[in-house]
């Protein structure tokens, strides 16, 4: 048995794909149309974001409350340069899961997702070659008899 990849997350071989986080064992031989599927970019950033910049104008709103104007202006400026600073960072990107998608026995099945991009693409490299290694030995590897 002849193997493309290895990894904690995934398994390919000639005869077996497995996503071994969660516990998926696909035989190759049984995958039709095979699909890669973009999908949406994570809201995690975008979620935390928002509630930093509400906990920090709630914190603003108490001490301007509790303390005086100069504590509450202070902490107003401070959460509207945090919240540009967090917007504009270079750091912050969205990630986009990626997923391989295909009918097995079927129906349609999520056979491995990732949103690490290099991950992803040796994974997919890896189910293309073991396919293709498959349809070429039971085409008799392209030959034609004369």
């Amino acid at each position: 048995m002849r193997t493309y990849y290895r990894s904690r997350e995934a398994l390919v071989t000639d005869e077996y794909f497995v996503w071994r986080t969660t516990g998926g064992i696909f035989p190759v031989a049984e995958l039709r149309d095979v699909r890669l599927v973009r999908g949406d970019a994570g809201r995690v950033g975008l979620v935390a974001m928002v509630a930093t910049t509400a906990g920090l104008v709630t914190l603003a709103g108490a001490s301007w409350a509790l303390l005086d104007r100069t504590a509450g202006f202070a902490l107003a400026g401070a959460v509207t340069l945090i919240a540009a600073f967090v917007v504009r960072s270079p750091r912050r990107k969205q990630t986009k899961e990626r997923r391989v998608e295909a009918l097995f026995r079927g129906a349609r099945v999520t056979l491995y997702s990732s949103s690490d991009e290099r991950v992803f693409n040796q994974v997919t490299r890896a189910l293309r070659r073991s396919m293709e290694s498959r349809d070429q030995s039971r085409d008799g590897y392209g030959l034609a008899a004369a």
